[in-house]
């Protein structure tokens, strides 16, 4: 048996303990979840003849995180979802410490899925094997039909990246233009050229895009890089690029950022920039983009959120995925790890733009899921655990909270301040997240057994969090909203 065929069976094996899983209380009606194990960012997200396909670090073996394979989710109307057999395991020298993140591009009836491929060498090395023993290999695969998949091919290796940079270059993202092709990874610049473990190297290196060029998707060549004037964080993991409505928008995941009261209080952020020009011009080489760290936004200002990842579907829409949680925080999931799995993908969320800024909202298709609406008073009591509620026309102060007993999350408005806590046992470290709305008009909560998201002036805001009550029934308290509306939700279909 060869290591890819005993990854599988291994996988199998954690697989038939799903039974456990979905008898846990706290598992996700609406939120692709692992089968079994972790899940972390998505990977490869695209629509490929009608079907849409979510791609996923996944680790079977462990709730805590291990092996990192591709787990595998596709769907042709984002309700009914099949969870297909994970797509890539570690089974090469190339990759065989994890198949890391990447994407998909689509052409010529063929998915070509790049990703990251990991590999820790042995000996004396630095703590993060920033400066040496990692290596990060660019990998290929393609495929016919988004099921079978061809031998995996090596098309950059830590050779072909620039000198001045550390060891952490990850997570291709591939797009064309003008007949070429251009790939973004996310980078880690050493400050002074040179290799060798690095004191403070956290406080010295400064996070960047790099970006490669192709005439075939095989051979690549540096083009550039990309970074702020100044400083901006030690690593940008996770990049993407993409147009909407003209505008250009270079999204990455920075870590290293000085948290504050209002903006960047996660261990790791993840935003946007808005650029003011296209990241490709005439003059490739000599085109220095320069985002604006003051035009950079937080796509997600709640507890759980990291490496969101974009696609356009066949109707020309922009949609995002998130992971529904983040590494190396100071909270915990203890319960679901309890039961063997932990985390969760986001909601997919429609990217529009809006007066200078861009709304996240959820697919329409979420609301087929919708029961009878409801217009509640102040209290009323939920019957079930997955709901939404749409808070409207909201006064100058406002408070949605949901509570079991002496557990609850309170989302409250006051003095141009919106404050989203939890107390102790529902946040399990969680506390408290606060971000400066200058004018409150509407909330949405979506409230899906164990996690919520809240969608803030129709997606001017979003803030995504876990949180873990009692299973009973949940009690529903809101105030300065002259109307409130409630549905109760039916849950994804998942077919095995």
């Amino acid at each position: 048996m060869n290591l890819s065929e005993s990854l599988r069976k291994q996988t199998q094996e954690a697989e038939k303990k799903q039974y456990m899983i979905e008898q846990d209380p706290n598992r996700l009606a609406l939120h692709l979840m692992p089968p079994v194990g972790w899940i972390n960012d998505p990977n490869g997200l695209c629509q490929f003849h009608g079907v849409y396909h979510v791609f996923y670090q996944y680790s079977p073996l462990d709730p805590n995180g291990s092996m990192k394979a591709w787990g595998h989710y596709a769907s042709r109307d984002q309700i009914q979802w099949t969870q297909l057999p994970a797509a890539l395991y570690p089974d090469q020298k190339f990759d065989q410490d994890g198949v890391y993140s990447g994407s998909t591009f689509i052409e010529n009836d063929t998915m070509y899925m790049f990703y990251t491929g990991n590999v820790k060498q042995p000996g004396a090395h630095d703590d993060e094997l920033a400066y040496s023993g990692r290596e990060a290999n660019t990998v290929l695969v393609t495929s016919k039909d988004g099921i079978h998949f061809s031998e995996k091919q090596v098309v950059m290796t830590n050779a072909d990246y620039p000198q001045e940079y550390t060891c952490h270059i990850r997570d291709p993202k591939v797009w064309k233009k003008e007949g070429r092709y251009y790939m973004i990874q996310g980078g880690r610049k050493m400050q002074y050229p040179g290799g060798g473990a690095k004191e403070n190297s956290q406080q010295t290196d400064y996070g960047t895009v790099l970006i490669f060029e192709s005439d075939d998707l095989v051979h690549w060549n540096f083009l550039k890089d990309i970074t702020t004037e100044k400083r901006f964080g030690y690593m940008w993991e996770c990049p993407d690029y993409f147009e909407v409505s003209g505008h250009p928008v270079l999204s990455t995941s920075p870590q290293g950022l000085t948290h504050e009261e209002y903006c960047y209080q996660n261990v790791y952020q993840s935003g946007y920039f808005l650029l003011d020009d296209e990241i490709i011009g005439a003059d490739d080489k000599h085109n220095r983009i320069v985002p604006d760290p003051e035009k950079f936004h937080e796509w997600d200002y709640g507890f759980d959120f990291y490496a969101p990842q974009t696609f356009c579907d066949e109707k020309g829409r922009r949609i995002l995925i998130g992971w529904a949680g983040i590494g190396d925080a100071d909270y915990d999931n203890a319960p679901t790890v309890a039961v063997g799995w932990q985390h969760a993908l986001t909601l997919p969320r429609e990217i529009t733009w809006s007066d200078g800024r861009l709304l996240q909202n959820p697919l329409p298709e979420l609301k087929e899921l919708r029961g009878t609406e409801l217009a509640i008073g102040e209290e009323c009591y939920a019957a079930d655990t997955v709901f939404e509620i749409v808070a409207d026309e909201i006064d100058a102060d406002c408070l949605v909270q949901i509570s079991t007993g002496e557990e609850a999350f309170c989302a409250r408005y006051e003095a141009g301040i919106f404050d989203f806590s939890l107390t102790d046992g529902a946040g399990r470290g969680r506390r408290s997240r606060k971000i400066r709305i200058r004018d409150l008009r509407r909330i949405r909560l979506i409230v899906d057994n164990s996690m919520v998201e809240i969608y803030i002036n129709d997606g001017e805001y979003v803030m995504t969090s876990r949180f873990y009550f009692p299973d009973d029934q949940r009690k529903i308290k809101v105030k300065g909203a002259r109307e409130t509306k409630m549905w109760y939700l039916k849950g994804l279909e998942i077919v095995k």
